[in-house]
């Protein structure tokens, strides 16, 4: 899906409809470095694994992109969650 880079929508800062430019999140990093390592090493040896015994399903076919969009007039930006695409293009 092509979106264009600049698109007039609502400012919750101004409270009103301005020009905004658009700009795709980054998945940031985890919280806790490796907090799961450190669960399953708890489970090493004899006996059922618990929760980690079962398969992993994978990912989901496609994804929804979170799109930030900053205000030309305050130049705060908010967050927005995005339709589900399986391809996110911003155009310029």
């Amino acid at each position: 899906m092509k979106v264009p880079k600049l698109i007039r929508t609502y400012c919750p800062f101004c409270r009103k409809h301005t020009e905004h430019t658009l700009e795709k999140v980054k998945k940031g990093r985890p919280s806790s470095l490796n907090r799961i390592v450190r669960q399953k090493h708890r489970q090493e040896g004899i006996g059922n694994a618990g929760k980690f015994s079962k398969v992993p399903g994978g990912d989901k076919p496609t994804k929804r992109p979170h799109i930030r969009l900053k205000c030309s007039e305050c130049n705060k930006s908010h967050q927005k969650k995005g339709v589900r695409v399986k391809r996110f293009e911003i155009a310029g």
